[in-house]
């Protein structure tokens, strides 16, 4: 068994999109950011780094359980846990590595800030101008690679292309739409025709609605306040409420 601590953002829909790929059992325990339950120290002992997603295989190496953040590492776990979406040729491995890295390095931490700026500091036209050239910058290296192969690892569909698909979700947002992105957009049609990628939208729903009727009346923090966010982590690690 798997359990997924986790909020149905595009991290935690990267794994929730392998673990329905694989079959393997699991659930979903519901972590909501918007209030800080990122922040309780039953959490923190799963992420240190106050994130999600977190796992807990209750089955795992010597038989016994063990927790893995960060959402690469944790695709990487379920791919070798399952032999499923990572090739077995050396050549084919190390290209679905570079290319989950370069969705962890470049497209989740460029989209995120482009989409930071887009809406909680549109104020700030340098920003924006500087993330939003770069998420367009990134769709352009999208469609170079997939016009050379299927997948952005080659031949085989892999866990790079589980990481990547929820990031791109908005992209027609962007202007990125067929007639200049032809490549790209056959890659998330064929992504949005594969059974666990319906299953995964249809549960994000379903899941975001849940949380929101869990947090009705409960006060909300300010995720983007970094100064408040690492006094919660340094409460909640030195045994304090992490709302005093």
């Amino acid at each position: 068994m798997i359990e997924l601590h986790s909020s149905p953002t595009p991290n935690g829909q990267k794994v929730m999109i392998m673990l329905e790929e694989t079959g393997i059992e699991w659930k979903h325990i519901d972590v909501n950011i918007g209030i800080g339950e990122q922040f309780k120290p039953e959490h923190l002992k799963l992420s240190p780094n106050n994130k999600i997603p977190a796992i807990v295989d209750t089955e795992g190496p010597g038989n016994g359980p063990y927790t893995v953040m960060e959402s690469g590492a944790i695709l990487l776990y379920l791919a070798e846990k399952t032999g499923k979406f990572m090739p077995k040729d050396a050549r084919k491995r190390y290209d679905t590595l570079q290319w989950l890295f370069f969705q962890v390095a470049h497209i989740g931490p460029m989209f995120g800030q482009a989409n930071h700026f887009n809406r909680q500091a549109s104020d700030n036209q340098y920003a924006r101008d500087r993330y939003n050239n770069e998420v367009l910058r990134l769709y352009r290296v999208l469609e170079n690679r997939l016009g050379e192969c299927t997948w952005l690892a080659g031949d085989e569909y892999s866990i790079a292309d589980i990481a990547a698909y929820p990031w791109c979700k908005g992209h027609a947002d962007r202007g990125v739409e067929k007639t200049g992105f032809p490549n790209f957009t056959r890659w998330f049609e064929a992504m949005e025709g594969r059974p666990a990628v319906q299953r995964n939208n249809e549960m994000t729903t379903e899941i975001r609605a849940r949380m929101e009727k869990a947090a009705e009346g409960q006060p909300s923090i300010n995720i983007y306040d970094t100064k408040d966010n690492a006094a919660r982590l340094m409460r909640a690690t030195s045994g304090q409420s992490a709302e005093a």
